[in-house]
């Protein structure tokens, strides 16, 4: 499920106008963005072009030709570096992201397969099992699955498909996890 490419766009998690309070003196400050990539969900550290102001929420243009936002970017995060503000925004972003991009989720479920003999990368996912798993295999051979909605009207007791994702990229990215389905 991995996409190869590199991030276009980025969600501000967090914007630091003065950049990070333990980092060099205060006459050389930088802001800071700390933001979340739309497409292989990685946490970047970016700086804004002089006198741009972000607010949370906010998608900004990281790719390769001119951005009018951003300066440029300094690298990734990892999530222990991430401000609490970031943090406590990262699940809602990440939820959102997931939603607006329910086609290529779904069709995760639509084409996953075996990770080895004895575990399915669908039993990955929080809170879904071997009965979910053989659930939705079964479903998916009647035919393709075609939304979040569908998928929950035609496997039982599903949970909510874009709270299982949303819950699984955050796993990865706090490092929780020996596969990464979602995050690059």
């Amino acid at each position: 499920m991995q996409n190869k490419r590199s991030e276009e766009h980025a969600i501000v998690l967090d914007f630091l106008v003065n950049g990070y309070v333990d980092s060099k003196p205060s006459h050389l400050k930088t802001s800071i963005v700390q933001a979340i990539g739309t497409t292989n969900f990685t946490l970047l550290e970016l700086v804004p072009r002089k006198g741009v102001f972000l607010q949370p929420y906010e998608k900004v243009y990281v790719g390769n030709d001119k951005r009018d936002k951003i300066h440029h970017i300094s690298g990734r995060l990892f999530f222990n570096k991430l401000t609490s503000t970031a943090k406590s925004e990262l699940e809602h972003v990440v939820r959102d992201i997931v939603k607006e991009n329910e086609k290529r989720f779904v069709e995760f479920f639509n084409t996953a397969n075996p990770l080895n003999t004895r575990v399915h990368i669908i039993e990955l996912l929080p809170g879904l099992g071997k009965k979910h798993m053989l659930q939705i295999v079964e479903q998916r051979r009647e035919a393709d699955f075609t939304s979040f909605e569908d998928l929950k009207k035609r496997v039982k007791l599903m949970p909510d498909p874009d709270k299982v994702i949303s819950k699984r990229i955050v796993e990865e990215l706090q490092g929780k996890e020996k596969y990464n389905l979602f995050v690059k």
